[in-house]
């Protein structure tokens, strides 16, 4: 059986529509940036940004959490957060659609400093 062109174009078409799960993502400024003692969770609270797109899957929507504050990566989270805290810079939390340290707050994926 040959498949036709126009088939095959329209079958990649509807394949690349489809997302697999939708991550939250906020526009504000950190109000809150809190670092547990215990396990090293590090989340992070945003206020003043209407920017809110789409809903987290899990706890609160404008909680964060550092997936793992062990990383580079992690550290890196910590650092633009408090950064973002002293300076008074707007920010924009890309989210991971995952909630794996915290059921309170989605795992950051990204972090935009304005």
């Amino acid at each position: 059986m040959k498949i036709r062109p126009a088939a095959m174009m329209l079958a990649s078409l509807c394949a690349a529509t489809v997302t697999p799960a939708i991550a939250a993502k906020h526009t504000g400024f950190v109000q809150n940036l809190y670092v547990r003692d215990s396990d090293g969770l590090i989340s992070v609270d945003l206020t003043g940004g209407s920017d809110f797109l789409d809903t987290h899957p899990c706890g609160t929507r404008y909680t964060w959490v550092v997936p793992d504050e062990t990383t580079d990566s992690g550290k890196r989270f910590f650092a633009t957060l408090l950064a973002a805290l002293i300076s008074g810079n707007k920010i924009t939390i890309q989210g991971k659609s995952t909630c794996t340290r915290s059921s309170e707050g989605e795992d950051i994926e990204s972090v935009d400093v304005h």
